[in-house]
């Protein structure tokens, strides 16, 4: 299995919606709102990878996981990590984790970010697991309660020889 990062050249948009989809699928009736990822199209996933910086793992020739990652102030956001069903539990995702955080130290990023559900405790536990924190509790617009969390990862500060 290889990861790669998204450039253009890649030309698998369909493919890679599909994975999304499908690692998300479980998500459909447990979380409201639905997930973002339901109104992603094979146009906006090549826009986002054009604005933000994207992997995919390749199993031989099938797309198996992807990540977004985008600078922020103070942190690099991982958002649309997604792992096929059936590749999941077998580390992909953790590797994918490292990509950030290799990418955030080459940009001097001191931490990861990411947002997962509130219905999605198995998330929470998991991200916990990798060394994420709770760090908010927030709703998405309309909503009176709490609809997701904030985790974050802080990262060994990067050594600097002079």
């Amino acid at each position: 299995m290889r990861i790669v990062p998204l450039d253009q050249t890649f030309t698998r948009w369909d493919e890679l919606l599909a994975l999304i989809l499908s690692a998300f699928a479980s998500m459909n009736g447990r979380i409201d709102p639905p997930s973002s990822a339901l109104k992603l199209t094979t146009a906006s996933l090549a826009e986002k990878a054009g604005t933000e910086i994207g992997h995919v793992a390749i199993d031989g020739e099938k797309l198996v996981g992807c990540l977004f990652l985008r600078p922020e102030a103070d942190c690099l956001y991982v958002g649309k990590l997604a792992v096929l069903p059936e590749v999941q539990g077998k580390g992909l995702g953790k590797r994918l984790l490292t990509i950030a955080e290799e990418t955030a130290a080459a940009l001097d990023l001191p931490a990861l970010r990411l947002e997962t559900r509130i219905e999605l405790t198995d998330n929470h536990a998991v991200f916990a697991a990798w060394g994420f924190s709770r760090t908010a509790e927030k709703a998405h617009p309309g909503f009176a309660r709490t609809t997701f969390v904030e985790m974050r990862k802080a990262l060994a500060a990067p050594i600097h020889v002079t």
